[in-house]
């Protein structure tokens, strides 16, 4: 059965997330939708990182089986023509190995995170962005972003409700810039890593504000990790100002090959 890899932009604005709901619309169930209305075959997803309620993607990754071997380029278009009412674009879709997965071969999951730290809100991208009414200090948010870097129990930063089975992971990019974007400057956050908690992205960012605010150094964010208790986080920051931005998969295009299993 041919396996189709797909790359997934929306705006999750109108999405209960990405994971199909029997109540509420979702990407994943918008885009199965479009696959029965294409082949006539109900099929399940599966995405290399399910997004929360309103987190966008600008490079979500998915795989597809299909009975039929369809040109790729059909299955982009035919899918994107189903899918004209909703804020979702198949950007891609390849054929691969039967035996890709698009999460569990994944390597490297890469978010970012825009702030504009204003008085006024953003009126044009308000759906893609945090609001902060006060100014912060981008370089003191990256300098106390430098202790969440590398191998840590990541349990102050991780929702209640998370179901991994350790919280161990491994931070490989935690960057914080202003950017001019021209009639207004935004920080942006970056964060990479082979894979995240649940809420841990958003929960880092609200830390980082408080360290942009005066009200946090690096040694009180490293201090958060080190307790490993929730209730000393920040404030989580809202969906609306997070992307899945990237994908990583082996250069050779088989399975990954773990060197550790702490990560």
């Amino acid at each position: 059965m041919p396996r189709y890899k797909l790359v997934i932009e929306y705006d999750g604005a109108p999405f209960r997330g990405w994971q199909r709901q029997a109540d509420a619309p979702s990407v994943q169930g918008a885009v199965e939708a479009a696959v029965v209305r294409f082949s006539g075959e109900a099929r399940t997803l599966t995405c290399a990182g399910r997004t929360d309620s309103g987190v966008h993607a600008t490079h979500q990754v998915a795989h597809l089986d299909l009975t039929k071997d369809w040109r790729s380029d059909v299955v982009r278009d035919a899918l994107n023509a189903h899918l004209r009412r909703v804020p979702v674009s198949i950007l891609s879709a390849e054929a691969v190995d039967p035996a890709f997965n698009a999460r569990h071969w994944a390597i490297r999951r890469h978010y970012r995170y825009r702030i504009v730290d204003r008085r006024s809100p953003a009126a044009l991208t308000r759906a893609q962005i945090w609001h902060v009414p006060w100014a912060l200090d981008a370089d003191a948010m990256h300098a106390a972003g430098r202790s969440l870097l590398g191998l840590h129990d990541f349990t102050a930063f991780r929702a209640a409700e998370c179901q991994a089975r350790s919280p161990m992971r491994t931070l490989d990019r935690l960057d914080v810039a202003r950017r001019d974007m021209g009639v207004m400057q935004e920080i942006v956050i970056e964060a990479n890593a082979r894979a995240f908690l649940h809420h841990q992205v958003r929960s880092m960012v609200g830390t980082l504000m408080l360290a942009g605010s005066g009200r946090l150094d690096a040694a009180g964010v490293a201090d958060i990790l080190a307790s490993r208790d929730r209730s000393r986080c920040g404030p989580m920051a809202p969906s609306c100002g997070l992307c899945l931005v990237g994908v990583d998969y082996p250069e050779d295009g088989g399975p990954p090959v773990w060197p550790d299993a702490g990560k």
